[in-house]
């Protein structure tokens, strides 16, 4: 079946736009890009913070506790 909307449709309530219709591909690519996004903004977020970093020893003595 082909797609019946090849481009974006707005949806209108009293002449205001109220809803769009796309293609299930173009709404795809729409989450993936705003996953991406929230990756990189936790990326720049997550680089601001001190690091902080523990002895081997201490780890692998909490790694053995569970």
């Amino acid at each position: 079946m082909k797609a019946a909307f090849a481009e974006p449709e707005i949806v209108t309530k009293k002449g205001k736009p109220v809803s769009v219709i796309l293609p299930i591909k173009q709404y795809q690519e729409i989450l993936e890009r705003l996953e991406d996004a929230e990756d990189v903004a936790w990326l720049k977020k997550a680089r601001r913070k001190k690091l902080h970093y523990r002895p081997l020893e201490d780890v692998l003595a909490d790694l053995a506790k569970n």
